[in-house]
């Protein structure tokens, strides 16, 4: 089976990184430190102590959803929670997000296994970005 090119090209890891620095300049955030690393269930986490992390699976993603995901955890830095403060600054940074996720949504933080999962109920609705794979089911 062909795999689909998802990007004309593979990004690398300092490209993410300078994305990410693009976007915290632009909402105006200092995280303390930008990382590159493998995640098993997370596209990006950001810590009570500044820290982003991002997973290296987005350097195969395409820019806008990598965006979604550096955008999101910049805004943590900002605002703990996924209130309606967190959604409005989203939607003023990214008015598409949503749709720019690709249904990859879900009630955590993180993201979701983007094959869709037999009798797994739909979360697309729900705002954060999650990927919580337990014996093929979300969590």
């Amino acid at each position: 089976m062909a795999r689909t090119r998802r990007t004309e090209r593979t990004a690398t890891k300092e490209d993410l990184r300078a994305e990410a620095l693009a976007w915290a300049e632009r909402i105006k955030v200092r995280p303390r430190r930008i990382q590159v690393q493998a995640m098993r269930t997370k596209w990006a986490s950001c810590s009570t102590r500044g820290t982003v992390t991002l997973s290296l699976d987005l350097l195969s993603e395409p820019k806008p959803f990598r965006e979604v995901v550096i955008v999101h955890e910049l805004i943590h830095l900002l605002v703990p929670n996924h209130g309606r403060v967190f959604r409005a600054l989203m939607k003023a940074y990214l008015p598409d997000w949503e749709r720019t996720s690709g249904g990859r949504v879900s009630g955590r933080c993180g993201f979701q296994d983007p094959r869709p999962t037999p009798g797994a109920r739909d979360t697309s609705r729900s705002l954060a970005l999650d990927r919580r794979v337990t014996r093929g089911r979300l969590t």
